[in-house]
């Protein structure tokens, strides 16, 4: 099956992380996010990967080359973020004849519900979730023991049910002459008009995953590294100090090192080039990623620490993503608890939106730095290049 890979942020507008740039190739577990899906793509029966690009398309490039685990791959460029069907009518001319998946590469999906729906052509991914206004939702009928799909609105304040379209499409043929579309009210060239018309001229089977994870926002980061993470086996071949305690599933990749006195408890992943210790404790899906660096007297739980990311000795961070070349002063506290026990909330284009997790920590971006004995509080955002001064406590985003 030819399917049409949408590179994080391409076909609608960029979604932020912390600096209002969705990042294609933000690590999760042992590889970038995009590339889990064009993994379980191939896994599922892709035959073909075309890739859509536009923002960080050389990182793009230079990661899948023309080549991916042993699939054909092909880019086309959107200049433009105008919408999902603008994005798929760029990959168009590098389409054969037949039916095409599109799939959304900022999504994770789960290999046996991705099969299901390449073999249930023409089809589209559903998913139940508890709150759907803030997705897709699909009219549904039930024929001959399958869900048909009738139609599609997006992001409902009265949602006709809480069955809500993933992002992953098998289209007929024809679709690749309908990719034409006109505006919608949020001003974007729609791919769901597409899905519409496949509907009024073809029978669409709404195939149920078993997984799935639109990763769009900071918590859901952590949820994706929580998911990939926890799917790792024991391997440890790098330099582990005598003295260290490895427990569990962890994988500690050749290069990487563990000095002595550190207990690291799986799953959890350490990088080639990474270091730990002495006396640090890792623990819950933690990735720390290339080069980065787990002082002394440190625990880091549940974490993603992206390459080059250095947090200093008698620190602690949970349930936190800090981004590349992030770097924590001495004794710099993260809070990831609310004393109310109340879920977490977070700015999102400057509205406080719950995570929906009773914790989580703090969200950096690129290259902050903290002096020793900074405070982070709970749900707290630093955008890129952010300095807090020694001693200082930060209890909203600056």
């Amino acid at each position: 099956m030819q399917t049409v890979l949408l590179a994080a942020g391409q076909g609608t507008r960029m979604r932020p992380l912390t600096d209002n740039r969705a990042k294609p190739m933000l690590p999760v577990a042992d590889k970038p996010l995009a590339a889990h899906t064009a993994t379980t793509a191939v896994e599922a029966g892709a035959s073909k990967l075309i890739v859509v690009v536009g923002y960080e398309s050389k990182a793009v490039r230079e990661y899948f080359g023309d080549e991916y685990a042993g699939v054909p791959i092909e880019y086309a460029e959107q200049t433009e973020q105008r919408g999902t069907a603008d994005a798929v009518r760029a990959a168009e001319p590098h389409l054969d004849p037949g039916p095409f998946a599109v799939l959304n590469g900022d999504a994770l999906y789960d290999e046996a519900s991705l099969t299901r729906l390449y073999e249930s052509a023409p089809a589209v991914g559903s998913y139940r979730v508890d709150d759907p206004t803030q997705y897709g939702v699909l009219y549904t009928e039930e024929s001959n023991n399958d869900t048909r799909v009738t139609g599609v609105v997006e992001k409902p304040a009265d949602p006709p049910s809480n069955l809500i379209n993933t992002g992953a499409y098998v289209f007929p043929a024809e679709a690749q002459t309908w990719l034409d579309v006109g505006e919608s009210e949020r001003g974007e060239l729609e791919l769901t008009d597409v899905l519409e018309r496949a509907c009024n001229e073809n029978t669409v089977t709404a195939v149920p995953f078993q997984q799935w994870l639109d990763v769009g926002r900071p918590w859901e980061l952590l949820e994706a590294n929580e998911w990939k993470v926890g799917d790792l086996t024991r391997d440890i071949r790098g330099d582990v100090h005598e003295d260290a305690d490895i427990r569990g599933d962890v994988v500690v990749e050749e290069g990487a090192t563990v000095d002595a006195g550190v207990v690291i408890e799986g799953p959890a992943l350490i990088r080639s080039g990474a270091t730990v210790g002495p006396n640090a404790f890792v623990r819950g899906n933690t990735l720390v990623a290339e080069d980065a660096k787990v002082g002394h007297g440190v625990e880091v739980k549940n974490s993603v620490l992206m390459e080059g990311a250095t947090v200093g000795h008698l620190s602690y961070v949970g349930d936190s993503v800090l981004g590349r070349d992030v770097n924590f002063g001495a004794s710099t506290t993260v809070a990831n608890l609310r004393h109310d026990d109340e879920p977490i909330r977070i700015s999102v284009k400057g509205e406080l939106t719950s995570t929906g997790r009773r914790k989580f920590g703090v969200v950096c971006g690129d290259g902050v730095n903290t002096g020793i004995q900074s405070s982070l509080n709970a749900g707290v955002k630093l955008e890129s290049g952010v300095r807090t001064k020694p001693g200082e406590t930060v209890l909203r985003d600056p």
